[in-house]
């Protein structure tokens, strides 16, 4: 019961990452409200699912005033909302751009503004933001996903320094290669045979489950994380342990 008496919310809830996230937060005694493109199952007395769209700041608005409303003060958030890019640096639009630092970058400033100044008023709150070890390394036909990961890593340090002094910490999670949808699209997208090679890059020799990310997320989001902030935390299995080859 790690996070009882903590109100969660959590962005891209309804599946892969997020959805292991609001569930292990519900099971250490957490409140929590998970916000997706489309409202996701009904998660009982402590917990809430809403439909936002979290490049709109007035749906964010919405949804974190439903939030408070039905729990109280957000303490904890959780910027899982995320979309991969296929995009050629040359045919790419400016529209596409947009839309994909839309919802890998920008999107974890506006759910954080919203919910900073209750945290800032309570001189409490812990942040994490869901990156990836694209933004420290990345695959080709992948542009410009490893941007706008490695933006989010950049936002999570400078973000941490400026709440620090009320007491919110800020960290980041890079996970690698993890059983979601994400995952399974990028492997679709590829060579059949890629998805044996990523298992033998591992030195697990698997990729993660999504419960498995949502533990390390659920520590950082504790008080038992009380003296972390400004790190990014690579959850890869030893996948960026080792040279190429």
């Amino acid at each position: 019961m790690r996070l009882s008496g903590h109100h969660i919310l959590v962005t891209g809830g309804s599946r892969g990452i997020g959805a292991a996230t609001v569930q292990k937060a519900l099971e250490d005694g957490a409140r929590v409200t998970s916000l997706d493109i489309i409202a996701g199952p009904d998660l009982g007395e402590t917990g809430l699912s809403l439909a936002a769209d979290v490049t709109k700041s007035a749906d964010i608005s919405q949804a974190v005033a439903q939030a408070v409303d039905r729990f109280g003060p957000i303490t904890g958030l959780v910027n899982n909302a995320g979309k991969n890019s296929y995009a050629d640096p040359v045919k790419m639009t400016e529209a596409q751009w947009e839309d994909v630092f839309s919802v890998d970058l920008k999107a974890a400033w506006l759910v954080a503004r919203a919910v900073l100044p209750g945290m800032i008023a309570a001189k409490r709150g812990s942040i994490v933001n869901i990156a990836s070890v694209h933004a420290d390394m990345t695959y080709p036909g992948m542009f410009p996903y490893a941007a706008a990961k490695s933006g989010l890593v950049g936002l999570t340090r400078s973000l941490a320094l400026e709440v620090g002094p009320y007491q919110i910490r800020v960290n980041a999670i890079s996970p690698g290669y993890t059983e979601t949808f994400l995952v399974q699209e990028f492997f679709e997208k590829n060579d059949p045979n890629l998805r044996e090679q990523v298992l033998n890059a591992h030195a697990m020799g698997r990729m993660a489950h999504p419960r498995e990310i949502a533990n390390c997320i659920a520590f950082l989001l504790s008080d038992e994380a009380s003296f972390v902030t400004g790190a990014n935390w690579k959850v890869d299995g030893g996948l960026t342990a080792r040279f190429a080859g």
